[in-house]
């Protein structure tokens, strides 16, 4: 039936391999975790990242086992769903994994396991949903609820590279998401800039759309550069003087009439230029190449132009002004003409940015500043991960509290729920209760605190008292316990959500695969054929519960090189 030489990997030997796999790459990012959490440096090629992201990371780590390929996916749905939290649900992940290890060494069937985690799951999301408090009845007086999410983001960046300069980020985000429509929250209109150079307390905020300059001809220097309530005019038109497409053939038989075909070319594009004057615009914009024709003609005219503006600037634009990208310079309806209520051209450190404000549509900017490129880089991705928790606390309206409040929580109730239950069942929800435990059993390892001591008198905390200790976590900066809600410590509750859902669904389905199917001599045909390359394992699950492929191979690749940032092993 298979081919000689075909490897087969089953039963428990394949299922402790698949779990080792993933423990692996929960140990590259355990020490990430919490404000007191280590970068990494990843190199690759002639590009170094410098971050501390749990689903960057991963996405940058070229990982080839296909078990342990699940952490970075359900990395990546958190950063997608919720955009904070990717570091949490995989070490939960490889937590509930590495507890499964003595269940499956004893002989436990994994379709034990898997129920179990699935039901504790559940229990967990429902407590959660419970002891979840709402942000509008927190908030005193008119700006209580912009405390309130100025304190989430700050949460999230606090873990991050700029967590000495949240009170001043913290702002901007609920800035920049208080200016998009509050019906749809979309981030794709809050525009993100980088400009190297300054001091990072040098980024700020735009009330519109900024974008950099795009390259200019001759004659744009002639063009104004500062223009109150400009009418806007956005194409999607080539202003350009161009030689005809390929195939094109004009056949003459008098000479004389060359330069007529030669004066049709110079009087298209005049045409599209008159059509644009004819219009009151004063600022054009299009997708496609102005050319220096034309610059020099707006120039002429008192009017600003600009050519190859990206998609998502002339997008943002569009929104911002009400102005409608046209395809044709024939018949430009008024309604399709936008206007903004102040238009400049200012420099920012070595770039020259173009600054529409003072618009009528709902959107925003935010211009990023540092001394590396390295350091913006990370700066774009904390602001980003906060971004989206301010989002998904203003969609959800619930917040709970973070150091590890929350997961000790659910540990206490999961222990209480399993007491009640018999069979092989308690003991593997109780083991999903002291998985959850994890996170505050890191954090306390990140800061250099006693996680034993730690622990043992949040448990202490916890049982003793339901109601008074419900919130408590760890203290990193004084290396003890602390109400954490009371100390502004505050995460979406859709943050805890989908990280208890999405663990427990990635262990069960690490834990279903039973059997893996591997021929070496296949993968070295294709890469021989192909010159190369990584060559992934081909895997397929025989028996068991249906297609849950799982190769067995850890390694290869392009040889990304992982070190320790600031301090660390």
């Amino acid at each position: 039936m298979l081919r000689e030489g075909t490897d087969q990997s089953q039963g428990i030997g394949q299922l402790i391999s698949n779990i080792n796999a993933c423990q692996a790459v929960g140990d590259v990012i355990r020490t990430t975790l919490g404000p007191r959490g280590m970068d990494k440096l990843i190199y690759e090629g002639h590009k170094a990242t410098i971050s501390n992201d749990g689903a960057s990371i991963l996405k940058l780590l070229d990982i080839v086992h296909p078990a342990a390929k699940t952490l970075v996916d359900i990395a990546r749905s958190q950063d997608a769903e919720v955009g904070d939290g990717t570091t949490s649900v995989t070490l939960i992940a490889c937590e509930l994994l590495s507890s499964s290890k003595r269940f499956i060494e004893d002989h436990v069937h994994t379709q034990h396991l898997i129920s179990g985690f699935r039901k504790a799951a559940l229990l967990a999301v429902a407590r959660i949903k419970e002891i979840q408090v709402g942000i509008d009845g927190l908030g005193e007086g008119p700006d209580g609820k912009r405390l309130l999410l100025e304190r989430v983001a700050g949460t999230a960046l606090n873990s991050k590279l700029i967590c000495g300069y949240k009170s001043f980020f913290a702002p901007m985000c609920v800035d920049a998401l208080y200016s998009l429509d509050q019906s749809t929250l979309n981030l794709k209109l809050v525009g993100i800039k980088k400009v190297t150079g300054g001091s990072v307390t040098d980024s700020f905020l735009v009330q519109g759309v900024a974008f950099k300059k795009t390259f200019s001809y001759a004659g744009f220097e002639q063009q104004p550069k500062y223009l109150e309530n400009p009418k806007v005019l956005l194409l999607n038109v080539e202003l350009e003087l161009k030689s005809e497409k390929e195939n094109a053939e004009v056949r003459i038989e008098d000479p004389a009439l060359y330069q007529s075909i030669v004066d049709a070319e110079w009087k298209i594009i005049y045409d599209k230029l008159d059509q644009c004057v004819a219009t009151g615009a004063q600022v054009v914009l299009s997708k496609l190449p102005i050319g220096d024709l034309a610059t020099q003609y707006f120039a002429d005219r008192n009017m600003f132009c600009a050519g190859r503006v990206q998609d998502d600037d002339l997008n943002r634009v569009s929104i911002a002004t009400g102005a409608l990208v046209q395809t044709s310079t024939n018949s430009i309806p008024e309604n399709a003409i936008g206007q903004c209520g102040l238009f400049e051209e200012n420099q920012i450190g070595g770039e020259r940015y173009n600054f529409f404000t003072k618009c009528s549509g709902k959107t925003s900017t935010i211009l990023i500043r540092g001394g590396s490129e390295q350091f913006v880089e990370e700066s774009h991705r904390s602001l980003w991960d906060a971004l989206m928790v301010v989002k998904r606390s203003i969609e959800s309206s619930f917040v709970v509290a973070g150091g590890g409040a929350v997961e000790m929580e659910l540990s206490r109730y999961l222990r209480s729920i399993a007491l009640t239950i018999e069979g092989k069942e308690q003991l593997v929800i109780l083991a999903f209760a002291k998985s959850l435990e994890i996170i505050p059993r890191q954090l306390c390892d990140n800061a250099g605190i006693d996680s034993t001591d730690i622990l043992n008198q949040l448990r202490q905390k916890h049982s003793q008292d339901p109601v008074g200790g419900l919130w408590f976590g760890v203290d990193v900066n004084n290396g003890a316990i602390c109400d954490t809600f009371k100390a502004h410590v505050w995460e979406p509750a859709s943050n805890k959500l989908n990280s208890i859902a999405a663990a427990a669904e990635a262990a069960c389905l690490v834990l279903s695969v039973d059997e893996t199917v591997r021929n070496p001599q296949s993968e070295q045909a294709k890469t021989a054929k192909g010159g190369g390359g990584r060559g992934a394992p081909m895997s397929a699950a025989m028996g068991g519960q249906g297609l849950r492929g799982m190769g067995a191979g850890m390694g290869g690749g392009r040889g990304v090189r992982m070190m320790q940032g600031r301090g660390g092993k």
